[in-house]
């Protein structure tokens, strides 16, 4: 049988890549969030080849790689074709929400940028979870949309009972609100896999935003 999961995936050091992809991701760069307190950006990622690879890979039972990868013409034009590139930190917030999947038993969708998203995508602002691959927003569960006070708030409270640590941003209207989504997040985590090389690149100088 094909091998379907993450150990079908290459593994890369994101300073390694070429200019055009370093240029928007970003590997290792400090950001700072709204607070002005520091957040290093992932390093290592991993390599998406193709549509059929995203299609075939599971990173987690219920979730395969083509669910965090959905973008739209506001990110960088070359991360919307492939390869693409997620930080290795994807795997365990798909994890998380396939315990919430089978919590809920329906579907979660995924809004299209709503998973993993550039620091190059054109609504990036300060550091957020989502260039870290910990980050996502949910539009609708099963037949529900969340596009309501009441949907959005119901599922967050079952989102936070369910997954141990997490934040869900509030409904309402402006700069960390959201009104048509659930936005659950882990924080700040980055992955440094095992059969990762190694550290061999020096880190890009940072300065604050």
């Amino acid at each position: 049988m094909p091998e379907t999961g993450l150990g079908r995936l290459k593994i890369v050091d994101g300073c390694d890549l070429p200019d055009a992809y370093r240029q928007v991701l970003r590997p290792g760069e400090m950001l700072f969030d709204e607070r002005g307190r520091g957040r290093r950006l992932p390093r290592y990622f991993y390599e998406v080849d193709t549509l059929l690879t995203a299609r075939e890979t599971q990173l987690a039972p219920n979730f395969g790689i083509y669910e965090f990868i959905h973008t739209d013409l506001r990110e960088s034009p070359v991360l919307r074709g492939f390869p693409k590139y997620l930080p290795c930190a994807i795997a365990i917030l798909a994890t998380y929400l396939s315990r919430l999947r089978d919590h809920v038993q329906t579907y979660i969708h995924i809004a299209a940028n709503g998973g993993y998203r550039s620091p190059g995508h054109q609504l990036s602002r300060n550091a957020s979870t989502h260039h870290w691959g910990t980050a996502v927003n949910i539009y609708r569960i099963g037949d529900d949309y969340l596009d309501t006070p009441e949907q959005i708030d119901n599922y967050a409270e079952v989102a936070r009972e369910v997954l141990a640590g997490i934040w869900t941003r509030p409904y309402g209207h402006g700069a960390g609100f959201a009104d048509d989504h659930l936005h659950i997040d882990l924080g700040y985590v980055t992955v440094f896999p095992r059969d990762a090389d190694g550290e061999t690149t020096d880190l890009p100088e940072t300065s604050p935003a």
